[in-house]
């Protein structure tokens, strides 16, 4: 399912490293083709190649001449690490930024963050 707040490129490029991720598409296996995605999602085969190019750039897919596209050796480390980056920035920094405006200390923090619970 698309999510309309984000360019469908993008979205594609996304699922394609969720699925390296998950195991679903291992190293060295090949994707869908950007026809296949384009049927899929009814999209111009345009925005997926455009997507799928992302990938491409980023190293995490590799073209094999007239065969398809074929995830790379190294891409799942390589993902989760800029996974890991991204929910670091995304998540850890915006909560210890709420922490501090609250006077939450760090290790007040790592006890909720252990707990789990919601509950103070």
């Amino acid at each position: 399912m698309m999510d309309d707040s984000r360019p469908i490129f993008v979205q594609i490029a996304e699922r394609i490293e969720d699925d390296i991720i998950a195991g679903v598409l291992p190293e060295e296996s090949q994707v869908p083709s950007t026809n296949q995605f384009a049927a899929f999602y009814q999209i111009n085969p345009a925005t997926a190649a455009k997507g799928v190019n992302l990938l491409v750039d980023e190293q995490i897919l590799y073209k094999k001449r007239g065969i398809g596209m074929f995830v790379a050796t190294g891409a799942k480390e390589v993902l989760v690490e800029k996974r890991r980056q991204q929910f670091y920035e995304t998540y850890v920094v915006a909560m210890k930024r709420e922490a501090a405006k609250l006077g939450i200390t760090t290790e007040q923090l790592a006890e909720m963050v252990r707990r789990g619970d919601g509950k103070q």
